[in-house]
């Protein structure tokens, strides 16, 4: 009989950036890879036309990281390495990994050559007590699940 695996929870992850980013984040969104689809029409064995489907390119959307803001500069400090054009200083590798309730590492996606595209201080405001939130997006040349 096959082992029953349980869904995983998504709410006990941490990033890892060169160095840059560690830490808990309370949103990681783009853990996608997909491949564009290439079309071509051509003729059946009968002269009908028929639909060929394709791979094409492998796509990465940017990944958004969201987070209670703090004290810290880091993600400001790295948005302006980019802002002051020392792009190939700004490119780091990472990871995000997702952990168990016994707080063993469960799965791990890893980025290449990210940089940080936008980040976003919070919304204010005075009517409410809500946790300040700060968002980066990165643009990474691939992510990939590598457990």
């Amino acid at each position: 009989m096959a082992e029953r695996r349980m869904p995983l929870v998504g709410y006990h992850f941490f990033v890892e950036v060169s160095g840059i980013l560690t830490g808990p984040f309370q949103q990681a969104e783009g853990l996608t890879s997909e491949s564009e689809v290439i079309e071509y029409k051509a003729s059946g064995p009968r002269g009908e036309e028929i639909t060929i489907s394709q791979p094409g390119r492998t796509k990465y959307p940017n990944i958004v990281l969201k987070r209670g803001m703090t004290d810290s500069m880091e993600m400001w400090e790295w948005r302006k390495q980019i802002e002051d054009g020392n792009y190939k200083d700004a490119m780091k590798n990472g990871s995000i990994v997702l952990y168990d309730q016994q707080h063993t590492e469960i799965a791990r996606w890893n980025f290449e050559n990210a940089w940080p595209v936008k980040v976003s201080g919070p919304s204010l405001n005075a009517g409410n007590n809500e946790v300040a939130v700060e968002t980066i997006e990165l643009r990474a040349e691939k992510n990939t699940r590598v457990a």
